[in-house]
């Protein structure tokens, strides 16, 4: 049969978008389709339609035919397009509904198209699933993340080198002037409230970049301010839209890093986010000290900020699955002219009051009923603090008590970038050794991330004591500048077994549970530099930084608890996550 009398004895079917139809949408395939037939169909049928293109040939036929010419507008239909043809048939000239050949048996179509239309990936091999980038694509990727992250948690910290230069030149105390340390980590720990949801609902890329942007464009004006509300206002800004990189990066690098890489990947990430905020006031004492002044601070930070910004827009691309397999069905519902294909995304009813009961008050009820969240994040906001507490404490310590220049004063720091480099190490060994073991015997529980949190536990006070009790004049400060190291290890691998293992328990929940803990960090961070010099005036270098190392020592006891006790804690636990292996 020719082409001309295939066409006489078919009908006429077009697939169009029927909006009177898609107010409860199950069933993509039968919302979004709209059929156009004869006698085969009823006249008033509900899911019959006719439009002006197919009312002007109505055909006698029990066949079913797209109508290939009128909808796409060609001659000479797509091939793919004509084998569409055959996705819908009638049993006989009497049947009253089409019956739907499965996607995957339509002969030149993605076969990761499910019966009823919704999109996923191509097998597990699918190039275009995130996991499946090349290796040194990722890594290229996560460096590029991670010198994102470190330009932030720099601009954090450079700006307490000209604390007494603001104070100056605005006719202000110290202690105001510290705000602007204060402001920004609050913005910090403010900003994934909102970041949260936004990389949910539109992908890791836009937020990160967007964010950070802005941030960059934020540093110009802290540069040419020439009032200290407009410096502090600025700061708290740009921590808000610092926080954008810093809350979606690590969901960036599990979009592509299984179990064990991602927390390798992990560890980068987290030392650049450390090792930040020592190399700001490394580098901010001399440009502070120099004939640039300390607004030169902001100009270098936006400077390195947009090169970043730049590299990165090109380099990094969307890894967030959901987003891409909406994006992939978007595009084959224009090529095919199937409105039914679609992705999970698209199934999804997001309001702005499921958003803010996710991101806002879901960390808040998970933070109060959970022990587990509760006691790590009060543990992690002390050793977030105390690291900030430093930007105030180093030019005491050495500055005021050895008598050294404020550039000289500074260098402690390297010592203690260090010891965050040296953590990072011992947390990335353990992956790759005893945590690939465990993930491939299928034996991996949350609590196995515990004792390496333990020993960053125990090195922290020790380092502390070691700092506290060597600061004497007439110590030489060899010993006391090590001190530094032993604490910047402790402070990694408290660190990141900490969130990692609150990740793990929590799981599906851990957004919420990582934005409880974020929060309470920034704020810690934001409290102890506010009261760090006038402590270290009253009590002195050695007394303080005891009282530090006490703190620090009266937390111990809470991963030990859990590693012992965790898995009946978890068993209890409201959310479903709770209680399960990691695999």
């Amino acid at each position: 049969m020719n082409s001309n009398a295939e066409k006489q004895n078919l009908g006429s079917v077009s697939l169009t978008q029927n909006p009177q139809q898609v107010t409860k949408a199950p069933n993509y395939a039968e919302n979004f389709i709209t059929l156009q037939t004869t006698s085969a169909l009823p006249e008033k049928s509900s899911f019959t339609r006719l439009d002006d293109s197919s009312s002007r040939s109505l055909k006698k036929s029990s066949e079913v035919d797209i109508d290939i010419e009128s909808d796409v507008g060609v001659s000479k239909p797509d091939p793919v397009l004509r084998r569409l043809s055959r996705h819908f048939s009638h049993h006989n000239s009497s049947s009253a509904r089409p019956s739907f050949t499965p996607f995957s048996e339509i002969p030149g179509l993605q076969s990761h198209i499910s019966q009823d239309g919704c999109i996923d990936w191509d097998g597990p091999d699918d190039l275009s699933n995130p996991m499946n980038m090349a290796l040194w694509r990722k890594w290229t990727m996560t460096i590029i993340l991670s010198m994102i992250a470190f330009c932030i948690t720099f601009a954090s910290s450079i700006f307490s080198t000209g604390l007494v230069s603001v104070a100056d030149q605005f006719d202000v105390s110290r202690e105001v002037s510290t705000l602007g340390i204060s402001l920004f980590i609050l913005g910090f720990g403010m900003g994934p409230l909102v970041w949260g949801p936004f990389s949910e609902l539109y992908g890791r890329k836009l937020p990160i970049f967007f964010g950070f942007f802005v941030f960059c464009i934020l540093q110009i004006p802290i540069a040419v301010a020439q009032n200290l509300e407009t410096v502090m206002l600025i700061r708290f800004l740009g921590g808000v839209f610092g926080a954008a990189p810093l809350a979606c990066i690590s969901g960036a690098l599990a979009d592509v890093f299984d179990s064990v890489d991602r927390s390798v990947a992990l560890v980068s990430f987290t030392a650049t986010v450390f090792i930040g905020p020592a190399a700001g006031p490394i580098v901010g004492s001399f440009i502070t000290a120099s004939y640039l002044g300390w607004r030169w601070t902001a100009w270098v930070t936006a400077i390195v900020s947009f090169f970043f910004w730049a590299v990165g827009l090109f380099i990094v691309p969307e890894t967030y699955a959901p987003i891409i397999l909406q994006r992939q069905a978007k595009r084959l519902r224009h090529e095919t002219k199937i409105w039914s294909i679609h992705s999970k995304m698209d199934e999804q009813h997001v309001t702005p009051r499921s958003m803010a009961t996710k991101f806002l008050s879901r960390p808040i009820v998970m933070l109060v009923e959970e022990p587990i969240l509760l006691l790590v994040t009060i543990y992690l906001a002390t050793v977030y603090g105390i690291l900030y507490l430093f930007f105030e404490a180093f030019p005491v310590a050495f500055g005021e008590v050895r008598g050294w220049k404020p550039t000289i004063s500074s260098l402690p720091f390297i010592a203690l970038s260090l010891g965050i480099v040296l953590g990072g190490m011992g947390a990335t060994w353990t992956a790759k050794v005893h945590f690939r073991a465990k993930v491939e015997s299928g034996t991996m529980t949350p609590e196995d991330r515990l004792p390496a949190m333990i020993v960053g536990g125990l090195l922290m006070p020790v380092g502390l004591f070691w700092f506290a009790w060597t600061s004497n004049p007439h110590i030489i400060w060899v010993p006391q500048v090590m001190s530094t190291t032993v604490i910047g290890a402790g402070i990694m691998l408290i660190f990141i077994q900490g969130i990692t293992y609150i990740v793990d328990v929590y799981l599906i929940f851990s957004n919420s549970a990582v934005a409880a803990n974020t929060m309470m960090r920034g704020i810690a961070a934001s409290a102890f530099p506010l009261f760090a010099t006038q402590m270290y005036h009253r009590l002195g270098v050695a007394w303080a930084s005891s009282f530090l190392a006490f703190l620090t020592l009266a937390l111990v006891p809470v991963p030990v608890g859990f590693y012992i006790y965790g898995a009946r804690i978890r068993a209890m636990s409201k959310f479903p996550a709770s209680g399960q292996s990691v695999r």
